[in-house]
Parts: C-alpha cells; structure tokens; sequence
C-alpha cells in the first residue's frame, strides 16, 4: 500500500488570529475502512535540513516528540487548556525543564472518556482509512494518521520547518497546514504550531492506541493530519505502515519524555549582530504565544514579531542588541506557564548563542 507522506515545506503560511472551529463530525466517507482505499506505502525520505519532503507520500519513517491539552488552529487561534502528559520512551536519556514527573508518551489502553464510549477503536485494514480533509476539533482535530521516514530505524527529529536542526527528539511529528486545499486554515499557521505537543490517538486491530509528540514540521499533503515521525508511528503502527484514522489534541509538552532534545533554551540565528537579530525558543514547554523583552536597567519595553517566511523565529529591536543594560525576555506558552530569562540587550546579538533557562534565572 502507499500512502502521501506529509513532510516539511518552506514556504510560509499566513498567521491568523482566530481559531477556526471546524466541524467535530467526520464524514462517513472519510471513515470508510477499505482494503482499496489509499495508504501509505513502506519509503524511506532522504533526511534534509527538515524531517520530510514536502509533496511526498507518507511512507515508513522515522521520528520524535512531547505534550499538554487544548489545541490551536491557528496562530492564536491556540486556546488554552489543562496540561496532561504522556511519555515517549527516553530517547537521549534528558529530561525536560519541568519538575513534574515523565509519563509514558505511548499507550495500547484506550483512556476512559466519554468520547471513546461505544467505540472501542478496534478495525480490520486500518492502514487503509480513506484519505479525507482533516476536521478541526475544540482542542485539536481528526482524520489521517500516517508516517514518514523509517519506523525499524527511528531517527531522531532533524528539526523540520521549525528550524530546530539536529536534535535528540525522538517523538515528533508533522501537522497540518490547509484543512481544504491551500486555505491555510489548519493549526499549523505560519509556524506557531512548532514546539506544541500533540496527544494522538489511531484506531488499530487491537483497538485505540495512543502516543505523544512534539510538533517539529508541517504537512503539506492535502489529506495529511498528523504525520509521525518512525518511534511513534511504530508505537501505533507497528511494522504495517499506512494511513490511519486518528484524533489528536494539543497538550502540555510538561513531563512528557522523548520529546526533550535538550533543556529550555532561547536560540539565536547564525549571522546575527548589533544590527539584526531573530530568536527561536528550543524545547519550550509548549507553543510560544508571544515573546516580550523588558527593561531591568531602564523603562524599555518591547513585544517581539513572528518572522514572516522564516517559520519559527521572533524579530529582536535592534536597539536591545546594541546595549550592555540587562533585560527580562518573557516567553509566554498556550497553556499559560511563562519562562523568563535574565539576559544582557548584546547577548542576543552573537549568532548560534544557545541561552539556557537555567542559566539565565534570577
């Protein structure tokens, strides 16, 4: 069987404001199980400078990730939620910068909800779920899970569209970009997605099985939902890859292993100097809301702008950069749960600086 693998793609995507909320009802075509229905085939993907290629088919792969509740369609279309964690197995052995406790980032035992009642998620060809539009859900949405990369292999995470580079994520996935064709409707909006953390669950022969991962990519195929990386997609699919059904809610990535390359940090971009500077949070807790930088030495105060075209970075003032004075640069999450650093205005001007949380706390 083949299936469109949803890989990572350059091009920039508009940020909205408002959260699409989508119908919670799927097709009953969408949920046809058919032996004849289009699935994605066993393929490795080429690894680049992002997790998969976009335009290609969801084939067998590779991948990594983390989580907390509620979901955005949209930039801030991102609604606020209770943060749960599940845990991916420990990829690197690191921990997040959260105190609470790793739980398993993957499970074969349906969770009690309402919305699993009378159906326990048990199917016969489930690698050959009908591709379909996704649908956007309060928290999240439903319709195609699939893979790329290899799931014997489970490379970690090359950073996908989100710019993270090489990390030590093993459980992350790609997200939707359109919910129809190029509309640009899906949670993914410009790159606000990345570092979110993703609760996914697929119908499989021995019912609902559920795993969580960080958003690292965007999925450019049309019929795309979430596209695991090969750890999780193994976790669910085992060695029959395809295209399955699935539903998938956001979530805190607080607690949550597998999905840490490494501890919270502000990164800032190569070729960055006291004339122009763009940051990027690195494993943060959740998707970044917004990014303010504060004067500690003076009344300064700025809020930060998402980059258009270069998904994932935040503009730095360049009159912060040109000065020694100290400054608080507050990361606000999704869910609420802000990190701050205490760092000087220069400190933000030398490329490829890696500023940790923990070294930068008061």
């Amino acid at each position: 069987m083949s299936l469109v693998a949803c890989g990572d793609d350059s091009s920039s995507t508009q940020v909205t404001d408002i959260l699409s909320s989508e119908s919670l009802q799927v097709s009953s075509s969408s949920l046809e199980q058919s032996s004849s229905a289009e699935a994605p085939a066993s393929s490795s993907v080429a690894a680049s400078s992002s997790d998969a290629v976009p335009g290609s088919t969801p084939a067998s792969s590779s991948s990594d990730a983390p989580v907390s509740s509620s979901v955005p369609a949209s930039s801030s279309s991102i609604a606020d939620a209770s943060s749960s964690s599940e845990v991916p197995e420990s990829s690197s052995g690191e921990v997040s910068s959260s105190s609470v406790a790793p739980v398993s980032s993957s499970s074969s035992v349906p969770e009690s909800s309402s919305e699993d009642e009378g159906d326990d998620g048990k199917c016969n060809d489930c690698d050959s779920y009908t591709a379909a539009d996704p649908t956007l859900t309060e928290n999240g949405g439903k319709g195609s899970v699939t893979t790329y990369g290899s799931v014997t292999a489970k490379e970690t995470s090359l950073g996908g569209a989100c710019n993270y580079g090489q990390t030590n994520i093993q459980y992350y996935a790609a997200i939707h970009v359109n919910v129809s064709p190029g509309d640009d409707k899906g949670p993914w909006n410009g790159g606000a997605a990345c570092g979110g953390c993703v609760r996914v669950k697929a119908k499989t022969p021995d019912g609902w099985k559920r795993v969580t991962v960080r958003i690292t990519d965007r999925c450019p195929d049309a019929n795309c939902g979430v596209d695991l990386g090969g750890a999780p997609a193994a976790d669910i699919m085992g060695n029959r890859v395809g295209r399955y059904y699935g539903e998938w809610e956001f979530v805190s990535c607080e607690g949550v292993d597998g999905v840490w390359g490494d501890s919270t940090s502000l990164w800032v971009k190569e070729s960055a100097s006291t004339f122009w500077s763009i940051v990027q949070v690195r494993n943060p807790k959740d998707m970044v809301r917004s990014i303010s930088i504060e004067g500690v030495d003076s009344q300064d105060s700025y809020s930060l702008e998402m980059v258009v075209g270069t998904e994932n970075f935040w503009t730095v003032p360049p009159e912060v950069l040109k000065t020694e004075n100290r400054y608080r640069v507050v990361v606000k999450y999704r869910t609420g749960n802000d990190d701050t650093w205490y760092i000087k205005g220069s400190e933000l001007a030398v490329g490829e600086a890696n500023l940790y949380l923990y070294e930068h706390r008061e």
